[in-house]
């Protein structure tokens, strides 16, 4: 018994990684540009999808392949926000609508480009490691591995540089921000640009496990959502507190049940800590 719930809690840590790190992107532009950003999991689909050309149709090595889609995502990520998101900044709802576009439009370029079945990354990691009861694979502790270091970097970058600092500011109170001399606009872009890569760097680590394909974002995106939801939207504390609670949630009632009974309980949790805070575990009561 102690090793099944060892095995879960593993499970459970692993996973959970990789939701905070695609809830860090979302709850990042939320909190800068007050956007809820439906077009998020099709940035994690583009990352994957870089990873597939570079690495798995031409032969990049996989490591470089990962950086570069964090690269070019960020980059389309910050062309989206200046080209579509700006002209929207105080209007909530109308952002929402904008991502939405963005998604179905991404979504139907990967189509056109990739085709509509799912293609298999060949693993660049392979085996596993056996701790007593548990087993380990290779591939996905390097993922958490990766998940973390990068998370431990951004809080970094949130709280050691001007920049990180810029964007807490702008966060609490754009207007304020900007009476101080931070340039909010490009304070956005920049976040824009860093939830992009978070999300790619996330899409391009999960290819190779769970193959690509055009729709291949839409439980990231639905999982993220949970997340921030859970911790509260614009928390980056509740992103992580969130997502690990989320993968051991689900790691539990898969390894006991099926993946719907997981799936089931992931919404059940966030309902029940909904009403008894509305807010999310780290949101502001307001």
């Amino acid at each position: 018994m102690s090793d099944f719930i060892a095995q879960i809690v593993v499970n459970g840590v692993l996973s959970g990684m990789v939701y905070v790190l695609m809830a860090l992107g979302f709850t990042l532009i939320f909190g800068i540009m007050r956007v809820v950003n439906f077009a998020h999991g099709e940035l994690y689909m583009v990352g994957a999808s870089v990873v597939l050309v570079l690495y798995g149709m031409n032969g990049v090595n996989y490591f470089l392949a990962v950086a570069l889609a964090a690269v070019l995502t960020a980059g389309l990520g910050a062309l989206i926000e200046i080209g579509l998101f700006r002209r929207f900044v105080k209007t909530e709802l109308n952002g929402m609508i904008m991502s939405l576009g963005v998604a179905i439009s991404l979504q139907a370029i990967a189509l056109i480009v990739l085709g509509p079945a799912w293609q298999a990354v060949e693993r660049p990691i392979s085996g596993a490691m056996q701790l007593g009861g548990v087993v380990v694979p290779f591939d996905r502790l390097f993922v958490g591995g990766c998940a973390l270091v990068i998370i431990v970097a951004f809080y970094l970058f949130l709280k050691r540089t001007r920049m990180g600092l810029a964007m807490q500011t702008v966060a609490q109170d754009a207007e304020i921000a900007a009476l101080m001399g931070v340039g909010v606009s490009h304070v956005s872009a920049l976040a824009f640009a860093i939830a992009a890569g978070l999300a790619a760097v996330a899409g391009g680590l999960m290819a190779p496990i769970y193959s690509v394909a055009p729709y291949m974002g839409e439980m990231p995106m639905l999982k993220a959502f949970v997340v921030v939801v859970l911790g509260g939207l614009g928390s980056i504390p509740g992103a992580v507190a969130g997502g690990l609670i989320i993968g051991l949630v689900e790691s539990g009632f898969a390894s006991t049940f099926n993946n719907t009974a997981a799936l089931i309980a992931s919404f059940a949790i966030v309902l029940v800590i909904v009403l008894v805070r509305p807010s999310g575990l780290f949101g502001k009561v307001t």
